[in-house]
């Protein structure tokens, strides 16, 4: 019978394969996975304008103007963010604008209230602090040949912070239920959670937990079931797309790695 450590070497074997095969396409791949959700909210802000444009107003008193500017600001925010990211143009610019947006609609949605939520958006912002250290690792690669002080350490705390926020997701999935496979699924992303914010055996576990989260979000947000008409499927939709948002801040730690603030790193110095 193999040891467990020879089943978890075998395991990284099979992730590194799939790694290298995927390269080229994995960041591309991430990077449209991680800003689905703005994507989806801004074209959601142009086709339901006036639905959204009401809901402020009656919710916060704030007017019509405010109520207008308000969608407008989410409108242009996150659709000129998503260019932005996916064109390479002005990333840092872009990340900024959309960590604004999330702050913005965290506030105005009331999601500080509701833990759910607000540990979902967490995870967001994680997404996006992960997407702005890579463009930060691209933009040290062009000085390759450079010497410096203190080379990436910016980088790596911001792949850190990154990682840590981002696993916050799973723990909405978590419950206090004495089923069996709820038992296990808590156990199991119990321990992946750990193993990805401390930074060891990164890759395959940041790889696992987007399969798992994958099949989740694909079995229980299936919007595209529900009827048009019916408010269920505009929710379902809007969790479904935050959850593959956070699937792209997952592929991109697959991508990249944990950074320098992790296990993974300092074992190569042991």
């Amino acid at each position: 019978m193999p040891r467990q450590g020879e089943l978890m070497d075998r395991a990284e074997d099979v992730a590194d394969q799939v790694l290298r095969k995927s390269k080229h396409i994995l960041p591309h791949v991430a990077r449209f996975c991680l800003i689905s959700t703005f994507l989806e909210d801004g074209i959601r802000m142009w086709t339901q304008w006036g639905e959204q444009r009401d809901y402020m107003d009656s919710t916060w008193g704030c007017g019509y103007f405010l109520a207008t500017l308000f969608v407008l600001l989410n409108l242009f925010g996150q659709l000129g963010g998503c260019i932005m990211v996916l064109s390479r143009q002005k990333v840092p610019i872009a990340c900024g604008v959309l960590l604004g947006i999330i702050c913005l609609q965290t506030i105005a949605y009331s999601i500080l209230w509701d833990v759910k939520f607000l540990l979902r958006n967490l995870a967001l912002v994680g997404g996006v602090v992960l997407l702005l250290a890579e463009d930060k690792a691209e933009g040290k690669s062009l000085f390759a040949g450079l010497p410096s002080i203190g080379e990436n350490n910016p980088k790596q705390y911001m792949q850190l912070s990154g990682r840590i926020l981002l696993v916050l997701m799973f723990l909405t999935l978590l419950r206090l239920d004495f089923d069996f496979f709820q038992i296990i699924q808590n156990l199991v992303g119990t321990a992946l959670i750990i193993l990805i914010a401390v930074g060891y055996k990164t890759k395959l576990s940041a790889l696992v937990l987007v399969a798992w989260l994958t099949c989740i979000n694909v079995y229980f947000n299936a919007w595209w079931n529900i009827p048009s008409y019916k408010p269920m499927r505009d929710f379902l939709k809007y969790d479904f797309f935050q959850t593959l948002s956070v699937i792209g801040g997952l592929l991109l730690v697959v991508a990249y790695g944990p950074g320098g603030v992790s296990m993974d790193e300092h074992k190569k110095k042991w």
